[in-house]
């Protein structure tokens, strides 16, 4: 006789309760791993270039006219700040993000908050304990010879576990990069898109500063209404327009390149950046706070990976992103080089505006919601094949709102690229850190390769904090400003959060006490199941015996 099981060949029982079968019909998304057919991967990927490279991608309309605000004073300065913007693109969004963090993802779901997640499967840095020991163990067991990489991560783990300061720094980088994050998300539409409609005005010059704000309004007003589509759809609509896009500014730079200058090839010699710097001192330090531009929405790439899957993004982004983009930066050097003083509107083209940062907020405020930091809202999955793609429309709402106020007080793109590049960079600079304690933690790679990662990505994002923090007062401020406010409202919540936790854990109802009261109350057995949430791994919540109280 088999106990609620099946017997197998072996004579041994093979566990199948009641909800065995159930349990086999849930259908595992396998989006984000290798078992995906290539098919849905290249499917990934094209989605992927209508989602996430829309600012990154747009980049070439403000870089140049945002590095050289004053104009070209000295033609070879082209050459420097064309391999500073190469050099950008390669250190960071290649090799850091595609080939790095992207495999930092918590289940495949990547931002600030899955490091955070992450860091916290393997050592108990939240407020609120997530695991019981037995949990922890089970879910990060297998067998690691002893080495000098494995005791550095047990030490690095209890320093996390017994250090409170150490905890809350952890959190407090977390919220600050998921602020900048959703500052970004609001920054990104309105930059792009008052870009792309101020290239209008070469077509009809009669056409006012005023005009073209009141249009880009009215285009970020529809970008966020079609949010509800969600990514799936979105992704199919914007792709095919940016894939044009793609093309179309690698034929222009290739173009450029051939009939203007094709020297300036030169700058892939990172000698050219050497002597930019040498010539022109101060100013070259503060020029990088344009250059820096090249690289916005990287963080989409990392933040929208629940939506896609590794291999996805890393295809779209070598294959298409890449060249068009280094292309497109190539030919305007080229073009420069010939005609310097139209750099204020070297590249003007009217576009769609960016999807990367819209998805990936609400991608990583899903994430902080699970985690308590944010409060409950509803959470729309909006494909019935990628669990990951979800679309949040109270977010969505705020950052409309935050996008079109944005576009109206500051009406130019200049003071709008300073409050942008800050965003960029410290989110830049805030995953680094996260990045080196999992690196530590759980990927428990040798001490060199460490090293290179903080020393290397985290002093090219020093210096290009240090160089947009000089524009503080000229937009800079509006990112931290917008960021202390959101911070407040995820702390403010997460503290509660913990209250409430440790409250219901200090007056969890003993068994004796439960039944007592279930004898001295007339409770009757109703038809069906009731559900009661709680943050307790084991017990039974406070909230019970109320319930007991009030619904006999």
């Amino acid at each position: 006789m088999s106990l609620g099981g099946e017997e197998t060949h072996h004579g041994s029982l093979k566990p199948h309760d009641s909800l065995f079968r159930d349990a086999e019909k849930v259908s595992h998304s396998t989006h984000r791993g290798s078992q995906v057919s290539w098919m849905q991967t290249l499917s990934l990927a094209f989605q992927s270039i209508g989602i996430i490279y829309g600012d990154i991608g747009t980049s070439p309309l403000y870089v140049y006219s945002s590095t050289f605000p004053d104009g070209i004073k000295n033609n070879d300065d082209l050459l420097g700040v064309l391999s500073l913007i190469l050099y950008t693109l390669v250190l960071v969004p290649m090799f850091k993000y595609v080939f790095i963090v992207l495999y930092a993802n918590d289940n495949g779901d990547g931002g600030t908050f899955a490091l955070y997640s992450l860091i916290s499967r393997y050592s108990k840095i939240r407020m609120i304990p997530d695991q019981s020991a037995e949990d922890a163990a089970v879910s990060n067991y297998h067998i690691e010879a002893p080495n000098s990489q494995l005791a550095r991560a047990q030490w690095v783990k209890q320093k996390l576990e017994s250090s409170n300061a150490a905890k809350i720094v952890l959190f407090t980088l977390t919220i600050l990069g998921t602020s900048m994050v959703i500052g970004d998300g609001s920054l990104t539409p309105a930059i792009s898109v008052l870009s792309a409609v101020s290239g209008i005005r070469e077509k009809a010059p009669s056409l006012t500063q005023s005009q073209v704000v009141l249009i880009s309004v009215a285009v970020l007003f529809v970008l966020f209404s079609v949010q509800r589509f969600g990514t799936d759809k979105v992704g199919y609509t914007f792709a095919p327009v940016i894939s044009v896009w793609f093309m179309m500014i690698a034929g222009i730079g290739m173009y450029n390149l051939v009939v203007h200058d094709i020297g300036v090839l030169r700058a892939f010699n990172p000698m050219y950046i050497v002597q930019y710097f040498a010539r022109k001192g101060k100013d070259g330090w503060v020029s990088l706070g344009g250059i820096v531009l090249c690289v916005t929405g990287t963080e989409g790439m990392f933040a929208d990976l629940g939506h896609f899957n590794i291999r996805a993004v890393q295809i779209s982004f070598n294959g298409i992103l890449f060249p068009s983009v280094a292309l497109c930066y190539i030919g305007q050097a080229a073009y420069l080089r010939k005609f310097p003083e139209n750099v204020a509107d070297t590249f003007y083209k009217s576009i769609p505006a960016s999807q990367a940062m819209l998805s990936g907020a609400f991608a990583i405020l899903s994430k902080a919601q699970s985690l308590g930091c944010m409060p409950r809202v509803q959470v729309i999955h909006t494909s019935n094949k990628y669990e990951g793609q979800v679309y949040i429309p109270e977010v969505n709402l705020v950052m409309g709102l935050a996008s079109i106020i944005v576009t109206l007080a500051f009406k130019t793109t200049n003071d709008i690229g300073n409050a942008y590049g800050i965003c960029v960079v410290t989110t830049f600079s805030i995953t680094t850190h996260l990045m080196t304690v999992v690196i530590l933690l759980i990927w428990k790679k040798h001490v060199i390769f460490i090293m290179l990662f903080y020393v290397v990505f985290g002093s090219v994002e020093v210096i290009y904090l240090s160089s947009i923090l000089s524009k503080f007062t000229q937009g800079g401020y509006l990112p931290l400003a917008f960021a202390l406010v959101v911070m407040s409202l995820m702390a403010s919540w997460h503290y509660v959060q913990v209250k409430r936790y440790w409250y219901e854990l200090d007056h969890i109802v003993p068994t004796d006490e439960m039944t007592a009261l279930l004898e001295n109350n007339d409770v009757r057995r109703i038809p069906g199941v009731g559900l009661l949430y709680t943050e307790l791994v084991q017990g039974i919540p406070p909230i019970f015996p109320r319930l007991i109280n009030k619904i006999p």
